[in-house]
């Protein structure tokens, strides 16, 4: 008994005619008559009572008949999952991300991702990228979203954003007074920074291109814990302004006065060669979210008068 046996059987059964049966099939009587006959062979019963009126269920057929919509029924079901899945429409996402990546950029890619695709399980993973990393090796993540630039041979990296640096500093630091802060007047401030080698060159760079070498903090595990620490008084940190959406009492944010660009970018790497249709699908994602931070950064950009 295969599955085109029991479309032939179901179809006879519906319509209680071979004649309409066959219409219905866009197939010619004989076949579908001798299909009847050979699935009533191999079953060993009768499953219909023939008449001049027409073809009637048996009790068999009755029985069949109701196992016979359900199988054709879940037959459906798997193939439309199955394109389904292969499309990255339905199935399981593992996302890793850490630090102030989760304030800003990643609940707008992830909001962006479920309006298209709301039949994804999103499963969220929180660790530091040392421990990231093997997480992908593994499987246990598709990708993950990080500030720092993993230096890997089998990882691949991609831009999701560049948000502007802002000052995190104590409220009641003198500098807080003012409105905005020149980078020059870091000069002589302790500041605090991550552990991730890319956030030091950065500081360092953005400090020389002002002229001056900047006084380093011991590193913090991240821009969190680097902002929580400038609120008590201890220095000041440099973050990206998506920061300004977590309100820690006694922390101000203020922007900064640059002779070059200042920014932080935002990555999500996963494993080099990942065959996946959710991981495109999520990749796909981030290129339209990065194209709309970008067309919005343009007009940002155009709407400034010219000196």
């Amino acid at each position: 008994m295969d599955l085109r046996q029991l479309t032939y059987f179901v179809a006879v059964a519906e319509t209680g005619h071979l004649g309409r049966a066959a219409e219905r099939l866009n197939l010619s009587q004989p076949p579908l008559t001798r299909q009847i006959q050979h699935l009533e062979d191999e079953l060993g019963v009768k499953l219909f009572h023939r008449s001049s009126r027409g073809m009637a269920l048996t009790a068999a057929g009755q029985q069949l008949l109701q196992h016979a919509r359900t199988l054709l029924a879940l037959t459906d079901q798997a193939v439309q999952q199955t394109q389904l899945a292969a499309r990255g429409e339905i199935g399981r996402l593992d996302v890793g991300l850490y630090g102030s990546a989760i304030f800003g950029l990643v609940p707008q890619v992830l909001s962006a991702f479920r309006s298209t695709h709301p039949d994804v399980e999103l499963v969220l993973h929180h660790a530091q990228t040392p421990a990231q990393i093997p997480a992908l090796r593994q499987g246990r993540v598709l990708l993950v979203f990080e500030r720092l630039l993993p230096e890997e041979h089998d990882i691949e990296v991609t831009l999701v954003g560049r948000e502007q640096l802002l000052l995190a500093l104590a409220a009641d630091h003198p500098l807080a007074a003012k409105p905005s802060v020149d980078v020059t007047s870091l000069n002589g401030q302790t500041l605090i920074i991550g552990s991730s080698p890319s956030a030091a060159a950065n500081a360092l760079a953005l400090c020389r291109a002002h002229g001056f070498e900047p006084r380093f903090a011991p590193p913090a595990s991240d821009v969190v814990t680097a902002t929580l620490l400038a609120a008590t008084g201890v220095g000041v940190t440099l973050v990206p302004e998506s920061m300004t959406h977590v309100h820690y009492p006694g922390v101000a944010y203020r922007p900064l006065l640059s002779c070059v660009p200042a920014y932080m970018d935002l990555h999500c790497f996963y494993l080099r060669g990942t065959q996946s249709p959710l991981l495109d699908a999520m990749l796909e994602t981030v290129a339209q979210v990065r194209r709309k931070l970008s067309r919005r950064a343009a007009g940002a950009s155009d709407a400034l008068p010219t000196p």
